[in-house]
């Protein structure tokens, strides 16, 4: 049936012509703005954050905004749409013939993803008929093939700190049903979660983690990356900062002398507590200057015997 149309680049104020600094740049702001931790109406934003990472996910990865693009900019945000079968290589909803005489199809809910993305990147039918370990064999004249099914699953950087259940709803071609399924605490980036029994005739089902993008932080296996900007001042004489983390703010001491791109480690602070996260320091200097801090800035120079080209 058909879904409604999404215009990623609306939905995070940018042209079809951005570059992938000015989406990034975007999305932080955006996603700073609705994060469910910090907005008042969380059920709202949290729908409105999902929207965002749903967005991003796709204009970040090349692959897929390039499969995106193909269907033009003459999409109305709203309309109702199918791509064609086949159409631009997407995914498309798994299909047999083994429904005797027609086409079966499954739909997820509650993964984070919107009908229209599992509609162009979405579920997958995977392997075919085999003994099932019920009893016999999946393929004989009498039974249907037992198959498994794959989908996303969008899992907060929360979510996979801390672990968390969720209701997955899974639409056969006749009947829907509700999952309860388990985030285990410190899941990661292509993990996939099997759910027993539940996939087609006997199949499996099994979701494939995809962590949603965080506006401050980046991952790297299970650890995290979080930037600092800090002042040429507090870089040249020492500074106490505070530093988010998923757990709530921490303070980090920078000694006197960091240069930019140090990395300082927050021990068990990553995706799960045998992990850390890592800040990195970024050295941001002021733009705009008073006549007044100017002739401090050359004052300063002046008489500094520092050259960092010597």
């Amino acid at each position: 049936m058909p879904v409604q149309f999404k215009d990623y680049y609306q939905i995070l104020g940018v042209s079809r012509t951005a570059s992938d600094a000015e989406i990034k740049k975007s999305f932080r702001k955006l996603a700073r703005e609705y994060h469910p931790d910090v907005a008042k109406d969380k059920k709202k934003a949290e729908e409105k954050f999902k929207e965002i990472n749903e967005a991003y996910e796709v204009l970040s990865d090349p692959d897929k905004r390039e499969k995106y693009d193909e269907l033009g900019p003459n999409w109305k945000s709203g309309a109702d749409f199918r791509p064609p079968p086949g159409y631009g290589g997407f995914a498309g909803r798994p299909s047999h013939g083994g429904s005797r005489g027609g086409a079966q199809e499954f739909e997820f809910g509650g993964t984070g993803f919107s009908d229209f993305f599992e509609q162009l990147f979405g579920s997958r039918r995977r392997g075919g008929g085999g003994f099932t370990g019920r009893g016999g064999f999946a393929n004989d004249a009498h039974a249907e093939p037992q198959r498994d099914i794959e989908g996303d699953i969008l899992v907060s950087l929360e979510e996979a700190r801390r672990g968390s259940l969720r209701a997955v709803n899974v639409s056969h071609e006749d009947r829907t049903e509700t999952h309860q399924v388990k985030i285990p605490a410190g899941i990661t980036e292509g993990q996939r979660l099997r759910i027993s029994g539940r996939g087609e005739h006997g199949g499996d089902l099994y979701l494939r983690v995809r962590l949603a993008k965080h506006p401050d932080f980046e991952v790297e296996g299970h650890n995290l990356v979080y930037e600092l900007e800090i002042a040429p001042w507090e870089a040249v004489l020492g500074a106490e900062l505070s530093v988010p983390t998923l757990d709530g703010r921490v303070n980090i001491k920078i000694p006197a002398g960091t240069s930019g791109g140090q990395k300082f480690r927050v021990r068990g602070r990553g995706l799960n507590k045998e992990s850390d996260l890592f800040v990195l320091t970024k050295i941001t200097v002021p733009t705009k200057l008073t006549d007044g801090q100017k002739k401090l800035w050359e004052q300063l120079a002046h008489e500094s015997k520092f050259n960092p080209r010597d």
